[in-house]
């Protein structure tokens, strides 16, 4: 397997350490650069964003390395981890900061992603670590017959969606059961899109971090996906492992409703039936809309 939550025995946390702890394709670098730009105020970082926000759960480098050079990191660390929240320690004294997005999205923007990885050099970094990657089962070339299976299959016993990754709305599921802890935090990539001035100064809000007015502006461009992909040597993750083909293909589209045009009717009509019958509907609204539309996940 790739990651390896059980590593996170081996993490001591800080107060106030931010866990970024979000699904793939949903926002996850975007939501470490707004923390680190919002806890450094400056977008002249003071490492590549993969190095500065480690996956510590990615099984490419030994735990003991990771750890060791959040220890050695003297400001507020951001850590980095998809695994959903009761497979990783909960921590009162962190906040944890959740990304949504429209399922449909992810799983459009997981195409490019899919294309975009390089599967041999992951293998070749796990093999190094005694890891071994079993590559994915192939695909339908089919798009629509690809999106099925995405919503019928898992990758895992106790997840029925998802592959080849796991499942985007499990995921969700389990911080939405805990949304009311005080220090559990909700961003949605759509309000993002909409408003993200305003949602980074919400953001600092959450964190507790108050920034000179003068560098707001500096730090809204920086967290822009057009700066961020110009940039993307050091904002695309664990560029330094050199998992992708291209770290500006990382950042491929950022766009809301990919899915428009490209999913049959059919398919959105099987979206609805078999997301509807497992899953929350409150939970789902706020996923394909976000807050700005459906409201504050807290009060929901």
């Amino acid at each position: 397997m790739v990651f390896d939550s059980s590593r996170w025995a081996h993490f001591r946390p800080r107060d106030g350490d931010v866990i970024v702890c979000t699904s793939y394709k949903a926002g996850t670098t975007w939501t470490q650069m707004l923390c680190a730009l919002l806890i450094h105020q400056t977008p002249d970082l003071p490492a590549p964003l993969g190095e500065l926000s480690p996956w510590l759960d990615l099984q490419v480098s030994p735990i003991e390395t990771v750890v060791a050079d959040l220890d050695a990191q003297g400001f507020r660390r951001i850590v980095k981890s998809h695994t959903a929240l009761d497979g990783l320690p909960y921590y009162p004294n962190v906040r944890y900061v959740v990304c949504g997005r429209d399922p449909r999205d992810v799983f459009m923007s997981l195409q490019a992603h899919l294309a975009n990885a390089d599967i041999l050099q992951a293998m070749r970094l796990l093999a190094a670590q005694g890891v071994e990657l079993v590559p994915p089962p192939p695909l339908p070339d089919d798009i629509n017959e690809r999106f099925k299976v995405w919503l019928t299959t898992g990758c895992f016993e106790w997840e029925a969606d998802g592959l080849p990754f796991w499942s985007h709305f499990r995921h969700a599921e389990r911080f939405w059961a805990h949304r009311r802890l005080p220090n559990i935090h909700f961003l949605h990539y759509a309000d993002l899109k909409a408003d993200l001035a305003g949602q980074m100064r919400r953001l600092a809000g959450l964190l507790g971090v108050d920034v000179e007015p003068e560098k707001w502006a500096t730090l809204v461009e920086a967290a822009s996906f057009e700066a961020m992909k110009s940039n993307a040597d050091r904002t695309a993750p664990d560029a330094h492992h050199k998992l992708w083909r291209d770290n500006r293909g990382f950042f491929h589209k950022g766009e809301n409703a990919q899915w428009r045009g490209v999913l049959s009717e059919e398919s959105l009509r099987f979206y609805e039936e078999t997301t509807r019958a497992r899953y929350d509907p409150t939970l789902l609204a706020w996923l394909e809309r976000g807050s700005l539309v459906v409201g504050d996940p807290k009060t929901l």
